[in-house]
């Protein structure tokens, strides 16, 4: 009951209210098109073809792209350029000087860093795009191509690159003016909307025999247990105990309280599994479409379910992990402010020693939270790629969509607790003679 109460307090904020609307009609502009062909390509009979000769791992790209890979439509590129941009303008924070004093200078440098973060998507979208027309051209005798050549090829260059910036576009608007954070809902979206083809497929499977009633039990069973060690994990905490030390100033005492300094187990969110699966389908997206033995065989080590991919899949998470945490999370600064404010943590030193103590606890903690993100995204794949049972039950899909509901549902708690907030100031508010 207290949730449907919680639900309804949405629309009886404007602001709020505006701002779900707003976010879901561009949600709603990502899927009208996520359907609109790319010119020139006979769209129903190469998603066909794909869908047979593709396997696990055109089953794996559509899940970002929400089928539009498969369809070649004009969103087939997705957000992914994007993220893949996003990865090496924060890699190179860390290596070129010019771009980590930019990262420091606030929201001006901030401007700066994404201007570039957009230059970089449409030079990898232009990559990815080239690639994919030549693919199309070989693939099949070019029995899918209206008309052959540079003209097709550039058309797809164009259509394909402006269809990612257009994404690009609307993740950003729904950040600056919707609810939750853009890019991770316009995959949120692609993965939903696959879910009841999902299903359908499944029962379908279930009724020709491929798969068992108790083999299916067991799935649901198991994304059941994935979901609450999901929930569960994300909102882990280690709390360190903070003590304020007791000022005296004038008749006036000030500090003396104790409290927490919270380090969430998974402090980087689901950014590790979206960016691991980003910089391992760069590369395999372009190898699925060249024609050549030694590209497919590429192409297929790098598909769900084989050592290779289990390997780099689990080392970048890893890495990510303790990446972006050193990224959004600094041991000095939150050391730093203590200090500045009577702040320490009983037994430890403020200063440099408290830094060292809470980037100790911290990398053990992300260590726990790396294992457990490897744990949920790797053990189902291998399991499903096993009995032909579609990605979207897997463990990346199910982390993605558990983590971007769980985050966006704070920022509708923030707001819904600021607004009332406001609404007690407002009816205790002290009013004048003339009030």
């Amino acid at each position: 009951m207290g949730a449907f109460a919680s639900f309804q307090n949405i629309f009886k904020i404007a602001e709020l209210k505006s701002r779900v609307l707003f976010t879901l009609a561009l949600l709603a502009v990502y899927r009208i098109g996520a359907h609109v062909p790319t010119p020139g390509i006979n769209g129903e009979e190469l998603s066909k073809f794909l869908s047979e000769r593709g396997g696990a791992i055109m089953g794996f790209f559509d899940m970002f792209t929400g089928g539009a890979l498969s369809r070649v439509t004009i969103f087939a590129l997705g957000i992914m350029p994007y993220i893949s941009a996003s990865i090496i303008l924060q890699l190179l924070t860390v290596v070129v000087p010019y771009i980590g004093k930019l990262a420091k200078e606030g929201e001006a440098g901030r401007k700066k860093i994404t201007r570039y973060t957009r230059y970089g998507t449409v030079g990898i979208s232009i990559i990815q795009s080239f690639f994919i027309s030549v693919g199309l051209e070989t693939m099949a005798g070019g029995a899918f191509i209206q008309s052959p050549g540079w003209s097709f090829r550039l058309m797809t260059m164009l259509t394909l690159t402006s269809g990612t910036a257009f994404i690009m576009w609307l993740g950003e608007q729904i950040t600056e003016r919707g609810i939750g954070n853009g890019i991770s809902l316009i995959i949120f979206a692609g993965i939903v909307a696959q879910l009841p083809a999902a299903i359908i497929n499944t029962v379908r499977l279930t009724k020709t025999g491929e798969l068992t009633v108790i083999f299916l039990i067991a799935l649901l069973v198991m994304m059941v247990v994935v979901v609450a060690l999901i929930i569960y994990v994300e909102r882990g905490q280690r709390k360190l105990p903070v003590q304020y030390a007791r000022r005296v100033v004038g008749r006036k005492v000030y500090g003396g309280q104790s409290t927490h300094l919270p380090l969430k187990v998974n402090t980087a969110g689901v950014i590790p599994p979206i960016f691991a699966s980003s910089i391992i389908m760069f590369p395999a997206t372009v190898a699925g479409f060249i024609s050549i033995p030694w590209v497919q065989s590429i192409a297929g080590q790098l598909a769900p379910g084989t050592l290779t991919y289990t390997v780099l899949y689990i080392g970048m998470i890893f890495f990510f992990a303790y990446f972006y945490t050193a990224v959004v999370f600094n041991p000095v600064d939150v050391a730093d402010n203590l200090k500045k404010y009577g702040g320490f943590i009983p037994g430890i030193r403020p200063g440099h020693k408290t830094s060292e103590y809470i980037y100790r606890v911290l990398s053990r903690i992300t260590f726990v939270g790396a294992i457990y993100l490897a744990t949920v995204c790797i053990i189902p794949e291998i399991l499903i790629s096993k009995f032909n049972v579609p990605f979207y039950f897997g463990g990346t899909s199910l982390l993605i969509v558990v983590g971007v509901a769980l985050d966006t549902v704070s920022q509708i708690e923030s707001h819904l607790v600021t607004r009332s907030y406001e609404g007690f100031l407002r009816k205790g508010r002290l009013k004048g003679r003339r009030g």
